[in-house]
């Protein structure tokens, strides 16, 4: 690596997550062909992609649980390499599954995560009563962690993660098989961990997971950085607003010469939804100069909406497929 100059040290001083050109190879399988990523101090990271896609080597090799074959990373400053230790000293860790102790009680295992942190017996208690009660899992602290939820056994999850007060959390697809109220009441803790100035970094197949919650969003495709941005960014790369009429299906040459005047871009006519689709700019405006347009033409219109690319729009562009399939795992027993 090259020498920096001063204010490429100075945001490398400011980043708690770096890695340049991480490689891991399993045969001839590419989970990873050169990751490089920062992750500032009190942000979110979100690493979107499907199975296959990289996410969890990625954060493996930065938990130092995996070595990469290639590249470099630091984290909270301590290379992952030669100082493993302190790199788990700084962090927090939860996977794609709840990794507790089910025949333990809430408190139990809580105190047991203490333990390998080698805290103090007295800390770890009074944590413990803390982490339970911000959690919502204080009545239930006390019985075996078979009876819990899956919802409640991925906040017990999140909690003994934090026990040791990490500088950074990494979420290796936190709400995988959560329902949907279980999934939000993650977010609002996660959104509260970044409030109180916890590093995130997040790897999700959920679009609008990450669109809830990350500050910036890599798109990693089959071991690539396939585009980088915020979501609005990455929205605005797939295009601007779409408006999108149904109508009669004996009205929509009608309606497609009547928005024409209206569209930055072609317009299109779906037979079978029938719908008129038209790349727009301007928001509201244009959706009240649509339906005016529309009236005067003679046209009912059935529905209409004005819609903004999703992130799903933005990965369908991006790789030609969704972002939630199936693909080969990076590694034994890895999925994502």
């Amino acid at each position: 690596m090259g020498s920096l100059d001063g204010s490429e040290q100075q945001v490398a001083a400011e980043a708690a997550v770096r890695a340049e050109g991480l490689v891991k190879h399993y045969g001839p399988v590419k989970a990873l062909d050169g990751i490089d990523l920062e992750v500032p101090e009190g942000t979110v990271l979100g690493l979107l992609g499907p199975n296959g896609a990289g996410k969890t080597t990625t954060v493996r090799i930065l938990a130092t649980l995996l070595k990469p074959d290639r590249g470099t990373a630091t984290v909270a400053g301590h290379d992952v390499l030669r100082k493993p230790n302190a790199v788990r000293r700084a962090i927090g860790l939860t996977g794609q599954y709840a990794a507790v102790d089910e025949y333990l009680t809430g408190r139990e295992n809580i105190a047991m995560v203490g333990g390998l942190y080698h805290l103090q017996s007295g800390f770890v208690k009074q944590r413990a009563d803390e982490l339970l009660e911000r959690f919502r899992l204080t009545d239930a602290a006390d019985r075996p962690v078979k009876t819990y939820s899956g919802g409640m056994r991925r906040r017990l999850d999140l909690a003994a993660s934090l026990v040791a007060h990490p500088q950074i959390l990494f979420l290796d697809e936190p709400t995988t098989g959560l329902d949907p109220r279980s999934r939000l009441e993650l977010w609002s803790v996660i959104q509260d961990l970044v409030r109180d100035g916890t590093t995130v970094l997040l790897t999700t197949q959920y679009l609008e997971e990450a669109d809830q919650l990350a500050d910036d969003i890599m798109v990693i495709d089959h071991g690539l950085v396939i585009a980088h941005g915020t979501a609005e960014q990455l929205k605005q790369d797939v295009g601007g607003d779409r408006l999108e009429v149904v109508v009669a299906a004996d009205a929509l040459v009608q309606t497609k010469a009547a928005l024409v005047p209206l569209s930055d871009g072609e317009v299109r006519i779906d037979q079978v939804e029938r719908m008129v689709k038209a790349p727009v700019s301007g928001g509201s405006r244009v959706l009240v100069e649509a339906v005016r347009a529309l009236d005067e033409s003679g046209v009912h219109v059935e529905d209409i909406v004005l819609r903004r690319p999703s992130l799903d729009d933005v990965f369908m562009s991006l790789t030609g497929h969704s972002a939630q399939v199936d693909g080969a795992g990076e590694e034994k027993g890895d999925e994502s």
